[in-house]
């Protein structure tokens, strides 16, 4: 099992383990929770997420699943790392729960796919032009907390073991200018540069490329380092975000993702696109 940095991975997977040891006993919900004293409901909030498992909770489920020795003690110490706190929880003020979720499998991910039409990710934004973008989506309200919160998410470009992207950003982003000139060029300067990194691999979509597959909007894929814990799709909209966690949703999404890799130019012309694009801003 690889070692897992993030509670919010730790959580999905005892859920996860959880719910499986129990269906393979052949046993209800309202079975094993009556066994483990407790409600049905809290149960299946438990194999949900929706709690956090105590290690005494789960050492009594896996007696009761059958599950013991070394097996189980890997388990409950998971357990015992999910009640920690990630660094996200710090920004619980302006981070609602469910992008606090998202945060939480991105920092556990080694592999992350992207699509932007309008605006540059997240994870590539410099402090003006997030800032800007705070500003003209939600206002002033919060503005140093949210730049702050979103500079530290992108720690996990550049740590010793840092995530693979492959980002595919509409043509849009290079030429809609957030924020002063000055302040758009030092953003695609900052592109320019993370396209250089070994880790990420950064394609335009040009305007010429026409239709497309991801034409509904934008998408995260996040793969992580046990193949235990499944890769998930991250969708976002103006007021919420959603991850889909069934396997069919990411399938299809690794599909349309593979179909812009091959309509969009290479890295090596992006690159030479986003340096001219940089050049012409006075």
């Amino acid at each position: 099992m690889a070692a897992m940095r993030s509670p919010t991975v730790k959580r999905r997977r005892i859920a996860q383990e959880l719910r499986r040891l129990r269906e393979k006993t052949g046993m209800t919900r309202a079975q094993a929770a009556k066994a483990l004293d407790m409600t049905p409901g809290n149960l299946g909030r438990l194999e949900n997420r929706e709690i956090t498992a105590r290690p005494v909770v789960v050492r009594a489920a896996l007696a009761l699943y059958g599950v013991t020795g070394e097996d189980a003690e890997v388990l409950i110490e998971l357990a015992r790392g999910a009640t920690e706190r990630g660094w996200w929880q710090n920004y619980s003020e302006i981070m609602p729960d469910w992008f606090s979720f998202y945060v939480g499998l991105e920092e556990e991910a080694v592999m992350l796919s992207t699509y932007e039409p309008e605006i540059m990710p997240g994870l590539f934004q410099t402090d003006d032009y997030a800032r800007a973008i705070f500003r003209l989506t939600a206002g002033d309200e919060n503005v140093d907390q949210k730049v702050a919160a979103r500079l530290h998410r992108q720690d996990i470009l550049r740590r010793d073991d840092p995530v693979e992207i492959s980002a595919v950003l509409n043509e849009a982003v290079l030429l809609r200018q957030v924020g002063s000139a000055p302040q758009f060029r030092a953003q695609l300067e900052h592109l320019g540069e993370l396209a250089e990194l070994p880790n990420i691999e950064i394609q335009i979509l040009p305007f010429a490329a026409g239709g497309h597959p991801a034409m509904t909007g934008p998408y995260v894929l996040l793969g992580f380092p046990d193949a235990v814990d499944e890769p998930v799709v991250y969708l976002d909209n103006f007021t919420r975000g959603q991850v889909l966690e069934e396997p069919e949703h990411f399938t299809e999404y690794q599909k349309a993702h593979m179909k812009l890799q091959v309509i969009a130019l290479n890295p090596e012309e992006s690159l030479k696109k986003i340096r001219k694009l940089t050049g012409s801003i006075g």
